[in-house]
């Protein structure tokens, strides 16, 4: 089984069992805070995924950085893991719980890569445009890459509009390069 479909089984599990019991809000927060702690210490992210150290090793650790900061049923669900020998997918598991919970609440999250950094104006024109079109909270993130010269990306989901001058003239050059242009 691939990691991607066990880490969405326990996500979903997770995810249940939160509503459950009413934590719901509470371990969404510790589970990106889980991502954020492993995304700051890759060795962290090493050790849960390393089948030499042992399952003992792994708990200790995990206890030691996490239990006085997430809920309870957030620190038994990592000791589940671990004991269950899948403290590989705890990363996986956590963005999949993630990414659920932004479906329960209709969450889309939405990135913008211009050229130039955006006026507070055309971030929210931007942001009320998607928020149109596929409706629900969207959080909207902007960088700026100057490589795009000019226009902009915009990443909804697995869908990309790109209108930057960039993408433009790599699309002139592949047509000139075909012939197709006179």
């Amino acid at each position: 089984m691939s990691e991607l479909t066990v880490a969405a089984r326990y996500a979903k599990s997770l995810i249940d069992l939160s509503e459950e019991q009413k934590v719901l809000e509470e371990v969404n927060n510790d589970m990106a805070f889980f991502l954020k702690t492993l995304k700051a210490n890759p060795q962290l992210t090493a050790v849960l995924a390393n089948p030499i150290i042992s399952h003992q090793k792994k708990l200790h650790i995990l206890t030691d950085v996490f239990e006085k900061k997430v809920n309870k049923l957030s620190i038994e669900f990592f000791k589940l893991m671990i004991n269950k020998g899948r403290g590989e997918v705890l990363y996986t598991t956590a963005h999949a719980f993630i990414d659920l919970y932004d479906v329960k609440k209709h969450i889309t999250k939405a990135s913008v890569v211009s050229a130039a950094p955006l006026s507070a104006i055309n971030q929210q024109k931007i942001l009320e445009e998607v928020k149109a079109a596929v409706g629900g909270k969207v959080i909207l993130e902007a960088k700026t890459d100057p490589e795009l010269i000019g226009g902009f990306v915009l990443t909804v989901g697995d869908r990309q509009l790109d209108t930057s001058i960039a993408s433009s003239l790599k699309k002139l050059k592949k047509d000139f390069a075909k012939g197709i242009v006179q």
